[in-house]
Order: structure tokens, then sequence, then C-alpha cells
């Protein structure tokens, strides 16, 4: 059985550590909208941070930043696992990510975390991952 997510208005780094601590415990999980969860923060310093991590190293050597948005979210959610040990790379492989909604589950239900929701920011400023993928250069 997969627990489905709805990504939208969830705050990233909430998200994420929520999901890799349920993945760890064995719980297969999709989550869905990936493209419009949030980064709290400024935009000018949001897409800077995240311009500076594309741009580290060299095209040949890496290391390498994903520009997609569900892959944004997915390689956020590794770094909160220990992706290099077993349980950690299992982990990993029970997480799917998605941009929009595919087939298999529209009619599902879909949970959403209050704890990780935006409305628990102090700050009206954030920026949405499909904005900072398209930043990046992705065309999804």
């Amino acid at each position: 059985m997969v627990t489905v997510i709805d990504g939208d208005g969830l705050l990233l780094g909430r998200l994420a550590s929520m999901v890799a601590r349920r993945a760890m415990s064995g719980e297969e999980i999709a989550i869905v909208n990936a493209e419009k969860a949030v980064i709290s923060g400024s935009r000018a310093r949001v897409l800077a941070n995240y311009g500076q991590k594309r741009n580290r190293g060299s095209r040949e050597g890496g290391p390498f930043f994903p520009r997609r948005p569900d892959h944004i979210v997915k390689r956020t959610i590794r770094g909160m696992l220990p992706y290099k040990r077993t349980v950690g790379s299992e982990a990993f492989k029970r997480i799917r990510v998605y941009v929009g909604v595919p087939a298999e589950f529209t009619g599902s239900e879909r949970e959403v975390l209050e704890d990780a929701h935006m409305n628990r920011l102090n700050t009206p400023k954030f920026v949405t991952i499909g904005a900072v993928s398209t930043f990046l250069g992705a065309k999804y």
C-alpha cells in the first residue's frame, strides 16, 4: 500500500524530513505535485543559493545538482537519509516523487502533512520549487 502525499504548499525541508523518517520505518511513499512545494526565504536569496549549488564543480566531475522539481525534492530527501548504507538505500528506493498527479493516483486519497504546511511560516516570503527549477533551466 502506497501512501500518497500532496506536496502543494508544503515546506520542502519539513516535508523531506518527515518522508525520510517514514521511509526508514518501511513505508512506501509517493509525493505528487512536487513543483508546488515551497522554500521559505526571499526569492533572491533562495535562487542565489540554488544557482550556486547547480554551478558548483565541473560538468565532467560533479558534484551534480538536478534541475527538475521532482528530482530536487528527491535529492533533498536523499540528504536526510543514510543513503550510502543498505538501510538508507532501501528506504530511498521506497520513495517516488512526481510532477503533477499521475494517472495511477488521480482517484486515490492524498495525505496532507499539517506540520509541514506553509501556514506555519511567520513571513510571506517563499519560492516554489517550480520557480527554482525554471530558474535553473528545467523544461518540465
